[in-house]
């Protein structure tokens, strides 16, 4: 019995880290193709190569880069671009209370994970138990969406300039949304968490006719931030994720 225990503590983080890899490489997967539209974009609204790589490697976050881009390929003002930016990335404020108690370290350390907190590193940090496989699947998510991210705004940029409607045109504009589903459909097996995904949706929906681009993903992180308030976070265990991980990708 003693030595079937040791067995299960050897064996458990490892499968732990493969279901996560798998998961992020899913989730990697399905954000390349936004990267390339973006290249595009940049291309089609007057940046340099340099100006749309840069927007890549220092913002990091896809929304608000395409927000910001759309802006300035209208003739709007870099204020007025950084401000739009800047609101739909707020919501980062949120996944950094979730995601601190397992990014300790120095500051610098933590100033240079913060770089990958986006919502792919966070749904894949997020699914698992313990502060380490939390740690190990925010990095894998966060710097697997990091590379390919740069790598494919170059070549869209390079290849697809002047293709703004590319993700419309081959209906590329479903697999970003169907990789958080993927992510997010295990989790809803969690009572707390099934009212929490339900509430935010119903108050994004609702405020989606009224307000400005961005603010419906604000307002929905106050069911996120009010449930935290009624009691620690709790991810879904491994096991209820990873049967739907494993068959999206191949290690």
């Amino acid at each position: 019995m003693g030595r079937g225990a040791r067995d299960v503590q050897v064996i458990e983080p490892d499968a732990t880290r493969r279901r996560l890899r798998r998961m992020a490489i899913s989730i990697t997967a399905a954000v390349a193709p936004f990267g390339i539209v973006f290249g595009a974009a940049a291309s089609t609204a007057g940046l340099s190569v340099w100006e749309a790589v840069g927007y890549s490697l220092f913002v990091f976050g896809g929304s608000s880069q395409f927000a910001a881009v759309e802006i300035l390929g209208d003739g709007g003002s870099v204020a007025a671009a950084a401000l739009a930016g800047l609101l739909l990335n707020v919501r980062s404020l949120a996944f950094g209370v979730i995601m601190a108690p397992a990014l300790g370290g120095a500051l610098w350390k933590r100033a240079a994970m913060s770089q990958l907190m986006i919502d792919e590193s966070t749904a894949v940090g997020t699914a698992s138990d313990d502060l380490a496989s939390r740690r190990y699947g925010y990095l894998v998510g966060g710097l697997g969406v990091f590379v390919v991210w740069n790598l494919t705004t170059l070549v869209g940029f390079v290849a697809f300039s002047g293709a703004g409607d590319l993700i419309e045109d081959l209906g590329l504009d479903v697999a970003g949304p169907a990789a958080f589903l993927a992510l997010l459909w295990p989790r809803l097996a969690d009572r707390r968490q099934l009212v929490v995904a339900v509430a935010g949706a119903v108050v994004a929906v609702s405020l989606v006719p009224f307000t400005a681009p961005g603010v419906p993903i604000l307002a929905s992180m106050s069911a996120v931030m009010a449930a935290r308030a009624v009691g620690p976070w709790r991810p879904s265990a491994p096991s209820e994720a990873s049967d739907l991980s494993g068959g999206q990708s191949g290690e």
